[in-house]
């Protein structure tokens, strides 16, 4: 049975509202909202907790159904009134469902082969589209050293599709990435940064050891305490002579090297 929610007023909706409007509240909280029919179909299938769940009655047959499925793993359910669940939304349409989750849903994993450093990465929309693209290549770990934007953000969430749900997200220092990519694998991770310039080019680097990928900010670069960490430089060779690459095209590039190598005999 939910409860019926008519004021935006509503302290739970006002936690709702700081969740998506503050990066403070994600921070002290541990929480995050996932909204959209999409994002919590993902969210149901991937078996992530869900502490808390709003609909409006309009939502589609499809999010119902979600509604209807966290009912049953007896999850917090609450119906609101359509104009102030609309005026919640961070999206233009709302489509009706919103979910509050844990940030720490997936534990980091004391082995990997094939970790993602985004460092000093300041757009939402390239960390989600990375973050998408370092799931679906397979990566296991995403480490955020600081200067680093939230990827709990309603942009990011919504730009990684899902993959919030597939990787191991970490906030860490320098140091606290060199101890892991330390002991991450038997003889540690070598850490490669994505350079627009010198360096190994990628199709030739060994790109088929436990690794760690850094990927720098769009408009400086990677920090000095990322430089200092790295053991090679990586670029990606253009033959049409452009300066550089968006970051999370340069990413999408590389990840995906690595898939190819690690798939040949």
């Amino acid at each position: 049975m939910s409860s019926f929610l008519s004021s935006s007023h509503n302290p739970h909706l006002q936690q709702v509202r700081a969740l998506l409007n503050q990066k403070s509240a994600r921070s002290e909280s541990g929480l995050f909202v996932v909204e959209g029919v999409r994002l919590a179909e993902e969210t149901l299938a991937s078996q992530t907790p869900v502490k808390e769940a709003y609909f409006a009655a309009s939502t589609s047959e499809r999010g119902h159904k979600i509604i209807d499925a966290l009912t049953r793993r007896g999850v917090e359910i609450f119906e609101v009134a359509e104009p102030v669940l609309e005026s919640l939304s961070a999206t233009e349409t709302s489509q009706g469902v919103l979910l509050v989750l844990s940030q720490q849903s997936r534990l980091l994993p004391s082995q990997a082969d094939f970790v993602v450093i985004l460092d000093q990465l300041r757009d939402p929309g390239n960390m989600g589209t990375i973050l998408r693209a370092a799931a679906a290549a397979g990566a296991q770990v995403v480490l955020l050293p600081p200067g680093t934007t939230d990827p709990f953000a309603p942009k990011v969430v919504r730009a990684g599709m899902g993959a919030h749900f597939r990787l191991a997200l970490h906030n860490a220092n320098w140091a606290e990435i060199r101890e892991y990519c330390h002991t991450a694998a038997p003889s540690g991770l070598r850490l490669f940064l994505a350079e627009s310039g010198g360096g190994t080019s990628c199709w030739q680097a060994d790109l088929r050891e436990p690794l760690a990928l850094v990927i720098g900010g769009e408009a400086d670069g990677a920090s000095p305490e990322a430089r200092e960490a790295v053991d090679e430089l990586l670029h990606i060779p253009m033959p049409g002579q452009f300066e550089s690459l968006n970051a999370a095209v340069a990413a999408g590039i590389l990840l995906f090297e690595i898939v190819r190598q690690r798939s040949q005999p």
